[in-house]
């Protein structure tokens, strides 16, 4: 049974992590996949890996912190498929600091990743979204369901030190799902947010392995201390991270109609945590 038939899906931050799994898994269940990223080699990386298993999809390098890029993406999506079904706002970065250590850049860098771009796509993607569905009622009295599901983290419901500005972000996509819950219910577009708590991915492997990102004019560090991650793990009852493909698994589901009555909700992913 393939949940996401015919759907077609933009998957923010997608090359790699979660993301990367997302989009296989959505493509092995019949969608059309957009694979965005940054950074335009793991894009494709993922689409190749999802053509080679028989799946549909297409990738888009976009920085969805400029508005530039994401008028492409949502361009690109609508010229190749022809509309917009799902959206996962997934892409983002940590920069950790305490507080009063914390500059305005670093700051500012995290809600812009975590909440004004997820935002702005939202926006953008209105006409194929909201107002398609507009349409839908007024000729058919009734619009199909439509998704949109943007990823938080138990940073964000719980918060966590030395992460500040992450946690102002992640908090802040939470209020801006409930209220978007809200505003497009009336058009059958539920919106969902997943909280992942700790998955095995390169923002949250041993620090000494060399991770980095550029952004904002920085080369910046990703991964935490060994000892920190050791400790996490103490905490969390299935005493290990979560894998990629498992944290892909809720986001299907709130992308599939098994879904259509659950809206403005937040599910937290974290082991039992």
């Amino acid at each position: 049974m393939k949940l996401l038939d015919q759907k077609v899906a933009i998957i923010t931050g997608a090359g790699r992590g979660i993301g990367a799994s997302a989009a296989q898994l959505f493509a092995l269940h019949g969608a059309h996949v957009v694979v965005s990223d940054i950074d335009p080699a793991p894009a494709e990386e993922t689409v190749a890996l999802i053509k080679a298993a028989g799946g549909s999809a297409v990738a888009v390098a976009a920085d969805v912190t400029d508005s530039g890029g994401i008028e492409e993406l949502i361009g690109q999506t609508v010229n190749v498929f022809g509309g917009i079904d799902i959206l996962v706002n997934n892409a983002g970065y940590t920069w950790d600091g305490m507080a009063h250590k914390m500059s305005d850049q670093q700051w500012e860098a995290m809600l812009a990743i975590h909440l004004t771009a997820p935002f702005r796509i939202i926006r953008a993607a209105a006409p194929y979204m909201r107002e398609a569905a507009k349409q839908e009622k007024e000729q058919h009295g009734a619009a199909r369901a439509r998704k949109i599901i943007n990823i938080s983290s138990t940073t964000g419901t719980r918060g966590n030190m030395g992460q500040v500005n992450y946690a102002a972000g992640k908090a802040g996509i939470i209020g801006l799902t409930k209220t978007l819950a809200k505003e497009w219910g009336a058009f059958n577009i539920q919106v969902n947010a997943v909280a992942f708590g700790f998955i095995d991915t390169r923002l949250t492997r041993a620090d000494e392995e060399g991770a980095f990102t550029e952004r904002e004019g920085k080369r910046i560090k990703l991964g935490i201390p060994d000892q920190m991650r050791q400790m996490a793990f103490m905490m969390i009852p299935a005493g290990r991270a979560g894998t990629p493909d498992e944290a892909a698994g809720p986001l299907l589901f709130f992308a599939s109609e098994l879904s259509n009555y659950v809206s403005g909700q937040v599910l937290e992913v974290a082991g039992g945590l």
